[in-house]
């Protein structure tokens, strides 16, 4: 009986093993959002204009093809592989010539973004997308669901940590169902956020209590536990539970910089929520801070340097990378950083210096190695071909006239849907026909912007000016 045990409970594993080696999750639903949004419309305004059969196709397409085509995209993991399923981006890949497969190895840069889709007395419900970018392949999906917590456990830790964002690195690490964490919470005897609503003024009093005992390895533990605790509450978007969690931690272990680092990250996004200038200062002061409690963590150095790279204070970002590189030379994400301020400056000359620094940092990635080179190859034909400079400062300026455009297009399509409901109402048909004319037109110009901002967002090949100086 024990034997046949241990075997079934080897193969509960194998089959955990396999079903995660084949995970799959729907890529994001944007850009099927605007078909359908478009199909929908122009189906309608022929039924006005009384093309019925001509709406018809159209409604067919936007009700039956948009979602059919969308719930068979999907990027599923095979082994350590990215792979890109479904009719659409098949066809796609046949008529640009790009493939459909990342490698892990390959991936050169992971990006998450956080959107505040809905808030509530304290708690706020993220949704996050991710994207994945790497080999001339640009990978998008988006949080929903245990899928996603799935895609990220299996892939984040299985690429190098120079590839992930700050974000992302937090995902990776305290990414875990949001009941699982309010349980958790429970057990801690963390109050709930309508309690801890009206104390966040005297968060800053409690805190400055600091333990003059000498610790031991309980506490520690015990610190170490609520600073996890915490972040998973953050992560999940329960920031005042997570603000006292930290508060608790804190009065731990109060010298801890990481901790300082993460509770200045979490007060931050509550200052984003309650748009609060106070809240901001605090979290600033927080990060400032972590950084002076930081004295030979080059790796923790980078993170605080990112993030006020975020938030816009660009002489202490580049304090903190500066100080990283100088504890660690072989730092590729505080080069990196410091490229991205300089070109924030307009200093090309720079820029190309930092990226052959992080060129040279490279140790374990093939793909960061190359999409260095690819760096340094751009900037430096920036800096020395004057034609391609002027190419893509063009290109850069139509990429900004397309989205002020874009949006403005989009402002006016939706006046001329009120102007419709308005001559719908009143029974005024010159005004309805001046609705659907503003609509149409402000759609047909939005479009418009929207397929030039896809294509103009690649950079001009150099080559292309490489031949021509041949000649």
């Amino acid at each position: 009986m024990p034997k046949a045990s241990n075997i079934a409970v080897v193969e509960d594993v194998v089959k955990k093993q396999v079903k995660l080696s084949n995970l799959s999750i729907r890529v994001s639903s944007n850009n099927y959002l605007v078909s359908l949004f478009l199909s929908v419309f122009f189906s309608s305004l022929l039924f006005y204009i009384e093309y019925n059969s001509v709406a018809v196709s159209f409604l067919f397409f936007a009700i039956v093809i948009v979602p059919f085509l969308y719930f068979n995209d999907k990027i599923v993991i095979k082994g350590e592989t990215l792979h890109r399923k479904g009719m659409f981006p098949y066809i796609w890949s046949k008529l640009n010539g790009k493939k459909l497969k990342l490698k892990f190895s390959d991936i050169e840069q992971i990006e998450t973004q956080s959107i505040r889709a809905l808030k509530r007395s304290g708690t706020v419900f993220y949704r996050y997308r991710t994207s994945v970018r790497g080999n001339d392949s640009h990978l998008t999906f988006a949080s929903g669901g245990e899928d996603y917590r799935n895609f990220v456990k299996e892939l984040f830790p299985k690429v190098i940590e120079d590839v992930l964002d700050n974000r992302s690195i937090e995902l990776r690490d305290y990414l875990a169902d949001s009941k699982e964490i309010l349980m958790k919470a429970a057990f801690a005897k963390i109050p709930s956020a309508e309690v801890l609503e009206n104390s966040l003024e005297d968060f800053s009093n409690k805190n400055r209590k600091r333990n003059n005992f000498s610790l031991n390895y309980e506490d520690y533990e015990k610190s170490d536990y609520l600073r996890r605790l915490a972040n998973e509450l953050r992560i999940t978007g329960s920031l005042l539970q997570s603000l006292e969690t930290f508060r608790r931690a804190l009065l731990i272990t109060p010298e801890n910089p990481w901790l300082i680092f993460e509770f200045s990250r979490c007060l931050s996004s509550y200052a984003g929520v309650e748009k609060s200038l106070k809240l901001d200062h605090r979290a600033n002061a927080a990060l400032r801070l972590a950084e002076i409690k930081t004295k030979d963590d080059s790796k923790l150095l980078a993170r605080i340097g990112e993030s006020y790279f975020q938030i816009g204070s660009l002489n202490r970002s580049r304090n903190c990378f500066q100080k990283s590189i100088d504890l660690n030379e072989q730092n590729f994400r505080s080069s990196r950083g410091l490229a991205e301020i300089s070109l924030r400056e307009g200093k090309i000359a720079h820029v190309i210096h930092h990226f052959g620094t992080a060129k040279r940092s490279v140790q374990s990635s093939s793909a960061l190695d190359i999409w260095a080179s690819n760096e340094i190859g751009y900037f430096s034909q920036l800096n020395s071909n004057e034609e391609y400079m002027e190419a893509e400062v063009q290109r850069i300026n139509l990429l900004e006239g397309f989205r002020k455009n874009k949006s403005m297009s989009l402002r006016f399509s939706f006046v001329g849907f009120f102007v419709i409901l308005f001559g719908n109402f009143t029974e005024i048909q010159t005004i309805t026909n001046i609705g659907w004319t503003l609509s149409t037109i402000s759609l047909i110009a939005w479009t418009i912007m929207l397929i030039g901002r896809n294509i103009f967002l690649q950079r001009i090949p150099i080559e292309v000016f490489d031949d021509s100086d041949d000649e």
